[in-house]
């Protein structure tokens, strides 16, 4: 029943993490700290590491559980984090914890997940459904809520053990504190709304704060956190009342800006000519080929790290030369070869053969056409690999080059073929290996030319939005490219080069593919899969070859600094070069200075270490040469955080907390042109310290996107700009997409790619950077390193920064709490920005890139579908949205606003909204009876055997009839009852107690008779005895019925032993049992004297949750009855069909009264049938060719689901359901009106459907309407027979939250429609008035309904006499205009429109459009909210919301939404939810709580009982899923 944390089960549980929340606000006794788990103690000192690696056993220990990727990690950069945390150690800020279901929590337990480095097939569902109620728990209904009310007395303890002692102590503390603020504000608190009548869920105190709430405690702990000081409010200006202008971000005027003087474009030296370099690749691998066939070229190694194969220069030549053969010749015809020179195909090799991916590639190259590296697609779904499909097919590819044991490995369908992945064009598979190929005859011979403007190859690149671009590379890039590397490493024939690096793209292909094959060099190859197993084998390979190049990431780096206390006998001299593939990752500096640092006294030199930095586009960009000169230290930065968030290059010293350090990544390339131009628009210079993209004009640079020429002249074909806006070269530049400046020296720096890049209310922030701080938050505990995932998605036009990490499965549910509120601290420290969302996900869950980094485009996806399944989320929209509208100030002192300028019916230039129904009408022959007991006699009298009412069965068939005569005499033996058994006076309360049926009906008319007031009761109901009986009792008591009529059946259950339970049974008055009448009949029936005395008395409990009790006199009935009978033209001969409650409003009036005043036959369908027989209503309806139906939405709703669900069509659905024969067929062609019942806002969507779906059976859509009634007049408006159609409008939500009615075109953003409510009642009158001033308002405000008529209700029925609030609800006046005139105030906001459509008189028609209700409506940031708006966008935000209802609370906006699916998708919803209200509304969702299906409560109208809920929410009562507190 209760909100359950991870072990709080017992008092002792709840009390502990009560304290632990509640600590921070306690006062502590001086030199303890409260919160020893939030805060650091000691000094930063404390966290100041020994840069030497850890110890051997904990190397084994990470490294088994997985701890990969340490590109982030850096000492100094901890330190700073450490410190700027305990710096948050003064300012404790307690972010309140959210609440989990335990089953919840059961299943991030540590055997649901394999650890994160096997395979990323290895998912796990976890048990689902663990611990959800069955349906009967989970429906709560509204009368259990009343039920609360009486059961509970007047006790502040909730029904369960584990919150009873919240009443006194910190949670009875905060209450206290809740309750004065509440009051403050309490101007539209419920209990001063409405007048009589209990207020339901006395648990709560008379305040409306609950007395013991973990969930109040929770939330005044957000409320306070929310109310400490953010950073300073951004300039806020006025907002116009429609143009809800978003604030405008202002730049800030102490922002740093560039101040040196325009940059000069860098030349890289010249790119010599060596005489012997080859005039092309092929021709060289043709040199070595034939001149040195023995020289090995590649050595490729096993998962042991032995060697597998040499492929030796002689044998890449024929091999490359068979396989190009066999792509020109062996595919297709002779006719029509497959491949012709110029095609591409695609290279599928897995990173374990470079041997086999060397031979096809050079095979390609000696073909003439364009191999496609790409991954291997491991299974149909791979993240990424559907784009990469989309890559193939635009490059036309239809052939895919693979190796036997790559092809053995693919996916198979069942007969053996390999399917067609995803979005991946049909293929040729094609096996590379040289037994599977034709031998060329000895007089076919490639062609080999000189490097020319030929596409040679095409490298994939993922963009930041996961889409794959391939960059085409000319073949005299790709020789000028090697030669610049040859230049710029100094390589020479036959050194030895260790590869770790990826050999398909990027470094790996150009050092250990392309250059190595230009100066014949040898290749040692080490495949991830050896790294994974032994992180020291490149070490190894470098010692055991004497190898004097190693091309490395920092991770690499990283794990053989971790591993390499397991080995002795290291010797690095022989290494000339280690080249840094990321060096252009800042963040690489560390990794490179902790490997100096250990590898130094083993031989290292530190100008060894040689960062580059490269891209798809432009290849390679900088790197730094392996120099002699020792003396010439690398170049090292350190730049002000804050300052590069303005790309303005500011030195810092290291001791600041907010710095980035950066390194040299060396000079611009041999023979290539290097400016830096401001990443957006028009490509300028930079200043001198000013941050910018790198652009590089050189011929060893990608030419072009394949197939996309718009996107190839933005990157490729840039001419940079001087300030004057003169181009700064003839050439074209390539953008690399790499951020950074050129320092001192000709120095390259790089400070982040532009992929990584987030601007955050105008400041730049790398996602590379996040990373790191958010590593440096005591990482090892919680999170994997190297399973996180930084990136931004746009919400209320502004980047917002969200942060995805891998959560260990043996960290508790506080701990992550903790790393995450730190996380929060920490990054807001550092980089001054806030964190919008930061989500856990379970170990290995997220989408892997082939290489086993983070997909990060598919995580951003899943994120924003909703179907990433965190097990943890934090998201904080309170600190990170700033730039939300300014709340509207509300002008005090005009007590009457602009309408005050009157001039005949108008109001300062607006017609002033008032309408009136037609009149009345003069009188026919029953219309002279002022009293409905009266019409019934006369009935009885001349036409006994008229029909009046057929109560159905669930199956169709009649149940029972009424004529006139049975009724009246049926009346009479219950008033002689009444007066002889139970000695009643007339005026005294009767209540009756039925189910829906023709009992009800005599009963009534037997109290009139017998000169009693009967008040309608719904009965008990029987499986549910303890939550519905005490709503009974309380109708009874307050009521003040003298006995109560019922039928055999209720009578015994009223006094059952299950009923004792519920109730005090002994305070019931008199039972009197209709079942057995008394023969007789009475002396004489009462006649009232007069006419304004008690009909009926309509009891119901409000969607505030407020029962009240109408006083209904003889005159209101009888005009109310003949309003409706002129407006739906009943008469005798007509039938009316009615599935509608009959206890109270218009469902009781026409269940009972109407019939009888005019005549025609009501066939009645109790709605509870409906559950049993869906179809009931309508074959009704068909059965018995009815014109006029009234129904209530959840009937309508029934239908609509229950047979619209049905996969055949409705018409035989309803068929095969249909008791009567079928051949007579099912029609509702002779249907003019079906009205649906209500007291709110017309539900569009739900007729709309209705309509639709029924439009096959003859159900003409304008028959479809509805009607408004409220509790001072039970139907102001009523879809009539004759009138226009019912018609829709459209008004800007935004002006609507104004109290303004704007009319927009239909589809325009922030459009909401509206349907009228139906026709103005005949004799009612309307106007609209503001609520606050009683001022009447022109037609395009929206204000209180006001309305005038002889069948309002004469006032409530008051047990305490509040004679102050009854005279304002039914006896209002207008503040100025027509001051004469007694109005009844509805409680109702909408407003009136003159339509283009005539009435019968002529007349142009006036709509009535209801908007919502008063109580209902939020005022939130000082714009009237209406529940139903924030709720629709609510529900279309995720498939598995069925059902949401949202309320405030202490200026909180708390939305409950209803899971349908399994629990672990509980956490997707909230951010999902919070970005829709932000988009929409411009609201921050204070608190998202997610339930199961049937918990939000619904009346038996259908309508949300959003006060009960929040009551329900307060007392802990709803057993969440998932509770989110929103920072």
């Amino acid at each position: 029943m209760f909100i359950k944390a991870v072990c709080d089960i017992t008092q002792k549980g709840y009390e502990k993490k009560r304290s632990k929340l509640l600590g921070a606000y306690l006062p502590h006794p001086p030199g303890k700290s409260p919160n020893s788990h939030l805060t650091f103690k000691g000094s930063q000192s404390a966290f100041r590491r020994p840069p030497m690696a850890p110890s051997a056993s904990r190397y084994h220990r990470r490294r088994s559980s997985g701890t990969r990727d340490e590109r982030y990690r850096s000492d100094v950069h901890t330190e700073a984090v450490q410190a700027a945390l305990a710096k948050h150690k003064e300012r404790k800020v307690a972010v309140p914890m959210p609440s989990k279901r335990r089953s919840l929590v059961v299943q991030t337990s540590m055997d649901a997940y394999t650890p994160p480095d096997t395979s990323s097939g290895s998912e796990e569902e976890g048990g689902q459904g663990e611990g959800t109620p069955t349906s009967s728990q989970g429906s709560i209904s509204m009368e259990h809520w009343i039920s609360r009310a009486i059961h509970q007395g007047s006790t502040t303890s909730s029904s369960s053990s584990s919150t009873q002692s919240g009443g006194s102590g910190a949670a009875g503390r905060l209450a206290d504190v809740l309750a004065q603020t509440h009051v403050g504000k309490s101007g539209n608190a419920p209990s001063t709304r409405l007048c009589v009548f209990v207020c339901i869920n006395t648990c709560v105190s008379s305040l409306g704060v609950p007395v013991s709430s973990r969930v109040s405690a929770k939330i005044q702990q957000l409320v306070n956190t929310l109310k400490q000081p953010r950073r300073p409010p951004l300039r806020e200006f006025f907002v116009d009342d429609f143009e809800e202008l978003l604030e405008v971000q202002q730049p800030d005027p102490n922002q740093p800006r560039p101040e040196g003087s325009q940059m000069v474009a860098i030349r890289g030296e010249p790119l010599g000519v060596v005489t012997n370099w080859p005039p092309s690749l092929e021709a060289a691998l043709q040199r070595w080929g034939t001149i040195s066939p023995k020289a090995p070229c590649l050595t490729t190694m096993d998962t042991n790290g032995k060697p597998l194969y040499v492929l030796t220069y002689g044998k890449l030549w024929s091999r490359s030369i068979k396989v190009a053969y066999n792509i020109l010749h062996k595919l297709g015809t002779k006719q029509e070869p497959m491949v012709r020179p110029g095609d591409r195909v695609a290279l599928v090799f897995p990173n374990n053969d470079p041997a086999a991916f060397m031979v096809a590639f050079y095979g390609c190259l000696l073909a003439e056409v364009v191999p496609v590296p790409i991954e291997v697609p491991l299974t149909r779904k791979d993240a990424g690999s559907q784009q990469i499909g989309f890559l193939l097919g635009s490059c036309g590819v239809t052939v895919a080059l693979t190796s036997d044991a790559c092809h053995k490995g693919l996916p198979k369908g069942p007969t053996g073929e390999i399917p067609q992945f995803k979005g991946w064009p049909k293929l040729l598979w094609f096996v590379t290996e040289s037994k599977h190929l034709s031998k060329p005859p000895r007089d076919w011979f490639p062609h080999i030319k000189d490097a020319n403007n030929d596409t040679a190859y095409i490298e994939y690149k993922t963009c930041k939005d996961g889409s794959v671009l391939g960059v085409t590379v000319t073949r005299i890039a790709l020789l000028t490219h090697c030669q610049a590397l040859t230049q710029s490493c100094g390589y020479t024939e036959a050194e030895i080069i260790v590869n770790v690096l990826d050999f398909k793209k990027d470094v790996g292909l150009w050092h250990g593919i392309l250059t190595s094959v230009m100066n014949m060099m040898h290749v040692i190859s080490i495949p991830y899969s050896l790294m994974k197993v032994n992180p020291l084998s490149w070490i190894q390979k470098v010692c055991q070859y004497k190898g004097k190049v190693a091309c490395v990431k920092s991770r690499d780096m990283h794990w053989a600094l971790v591993a390499h206390r397991d080995q002795r006998d290291v010797n690095l001299n022989s290494l000339r070069m280690l080249v840094v593939a990321d060096g252009s990752n800042p963040w690489s500096i560390s990794s490179c200075d902790a490997f100096l640092n250990v590898f130094q006294s083993k031989g290292l030199r530190p100008e060894v270490i040689c960062p580059c930095a490269s891209s798809a586009e432009a290849l390679t960009v900088a790197i730094r040469r392996p120099t002699d000169d020792s003396n010439q230290p690398p170049g090292r930065g350190v730049l002000s955080m804050q300052g590069l968030s303005y790309s303005v290059i500011r030195v810092d010293s290291e001791e600041r907390l907010s710095v980035l350090t950066v390194q040299d990544v060396g000079t611009v390339m041999p023979g290539a042109l290097m400016c830096v131009v401001k990443p957006e628009g028009v490509p300028q210079l930079c200043r001198t310290d000013e941050i910018g993209e790198l652009c590089v004009c050189s011929i060893a640079t990608g030419m072009s996107y394949y197939g996309l020429s718009g996107m190839t002249k933005n990157t490729f074909e840039v001419f940079p700009m001087t300030s004057s806006g003169a181009p700064i070269s003839e050439y074209p530049f390539t953008r690399t997409g790499l951020l950074g400046f050129i320092g001192p020296g000709g120095l390259v720096f790089v400070s982040g790619k532009m992929d990584g890049l987030m601007v955050v209310s105008g400041r730049r922030h790398n996602a590379d950077d996040i990373v790191a701080t958010a590593l440096a938050v005591e990482p090892m505990k919680f999170v994997y390193r190297g399973r996180i995932a930084v990136f931004s998605v746009t919400v209320l036009h502004d980047e917002r920064i969200v942060v995805v990490a891998e959560q260990r499965p043996d960290s508790t549910e506080e701990d992550s709490f903790q790393w995450m509120s730190r996380v929060l601290q920490a990054i807001d420290s550092i980089h001054n920005v806030g964190v919008f969302c930061l989500a856990l996900v379970p170990a290995n869950t997220l989408p892997k890139t082939p290489l086993g980094g983070i997909h990060l485009s598919e995580t951003k996806q899943l994120f924003l579908e909703g179907s990433l399944h965190p097990c943890n989320v934090l998201m904080c929209p309170h600190t990170c949205v700033t730039n939300l509208p300014k709340p509207r100030q509300k002008q005090p002192g005009l007590s009457i606003g602009p309408a005050s300028v009157m001039v005949g019916n108008l109001v300062s230039g607006k017609r002033i909204a008032q309408v009136s129904g037609r009149d009345l009408g003069q009188i026919e022959d029953n219309d002279q009876f002022l009293f409905l007991s009266e019409v019934l006699q006369w009935r009885a009298q001349t036409t006994p055997d008229h029909v009046l009412f057929t109560l159905l069965s669930s199956r169709g068939t009649v149940l029972s009839s009424l004529t006139c005569l049975q009724l009246h005499k049926r009346a009479e033996k219950i008033a002689a009852m009444l007066i002889e058994r139970g000695h009643l006076q007339d005026g005294d309360h009767v209540a009756l107690v039925y189910p829906p049926g023709i009992d009800l009906v005599a009963a009534f008319y037997g109290c009139l008779y017998a000169g009693c007031v009967p008040i309608t009761v719904r009965p008990p109901h029987p499986q549910n005895i303890a939550t519905t009986l005490p709503t009974v009792k309380m109708i009874v008591e307050v009521s003040r019925s003298a006995c109560v009529m019922t039928s055999q059946v209720i009578s015994k259950l009223l006094k059952s032993k299950e009923a004792s339970a519920a109730v005090d049974v002994r305070s019931w008055p008199p039972v009197l049992d209709t079942d057995d009448l008394p023969k007789k009949k009475p002396p004489q029936l009462y006649k009232p004297s007069n006419p304004d005395t008690l009909a009926y008395l309509d009891f119901s409990v409000s969607t505030t949750g407020m029962l009240a009790g109408v006083k209904m006199s003889h005159t209101a009935t009888s005009a109310f009855c003949r309003s409706i009978k002129l407006q739906c033209e009943l008469y005798p001969s007509r039938e009316v069909a009615i599935c509608l409650d009959p206890y109270c409003g218009l469902g009781f009036v026409l269940w009972c009264l109407c019939s009888v005043y005019s005549g025609h036959q009501s066939i009645l369908i109790p709605p509870s049938e409906l559950e049993v027989n869906p179809a009931l209503w309508l074959l009704a309806v068909s059965q018995f060719r009815v014109r006029d139906t009234f129904c209530s939405y959840s009937v309508m709703e029934l239908c609509t689901k229950g047979l619209g669900l049905v996969n055949h069509s409705p018409m035989t659905h309803l068929l095969s359901l249909c008791p009567v024969p079928k051949s007579r067929g099912l029609d509702l062609s002779r249907v003019r009106t079906c009205v649906v019942v209500a007291e709110e806002r017309p539900r569009i969507a739900l007729t709309q459907s209705f309509s639709k779906l029924f439009k096959d059976l003859g159900l003409h859509p304008r028959a479809v309407s509805t009607s408004f009634g409220c509790r001072v007049n039970l139907a102001i408006c009523l879809q009539g027979t004759s009138g226009p159609d019912p018609t829709t409008v459209y008004v800007d939500m935004r002006a609507l939250r104004h109290d303004r009615v704007r009319l927009v075109e239909r589809g325009s953003p922030h459009s909401l429609p509206l349907m009228e409510s139906g026709k103005i009642l005949p004799g009612v009158r309307i106007i609209i008035a503001n609520p606050e001033t009683k001022g009447p308002l022109g037609d395009s405000h929206l204000g209180e309904i006001w309305v005038h008529c002889t069948h309002n209700g004469s006032g409530y029925f008051t047990v305490y006499g509040d004679e102050a609030l009854q005279s304002d609800h039914f006896n209002s006046h207008l503040s100025f205009g027509d001051t004469q005139t007694i109005w009844a105030r509805t409680g109702y906001l909408g407003f009136l429109r003159r339509t283009e459509l005539t009435d019968a008189s002529g007349e142009r028609h006036d709509a009535l459009y209801v908007v919502g209700a008063l109580d209902e409506a939020m005022e939130l940031r000082g714009m009237r909210y209406h529940p139903i708006d924030i709720e629709t966008s609510v529900i279309r935000t995720h498939k598995s919301i069925m059902e949401c209802a949202v309320f405030p609370w202490t200026n909180l906006l708390v939305v409950v939404v209803e899971l349908e699916g399994s629990e672990q998708e509980a956490l997707d919803l909230v951010p999902l939810v919070t970005n829709a209200v932000l988009e929409e509304h411009y609201l921050i969702v204070g608190v998202v709580v997610v339930v199961d299906i049937g918990v939000i409560p619904i009346n038996s109208r259908g309508e949300k009982q959003r006060m009960h809920l929040r009551d329900g929410f307060l007392a802990d009562q709803l057993d969440p899923i998932y509770v989110a507190y929103n920072m």
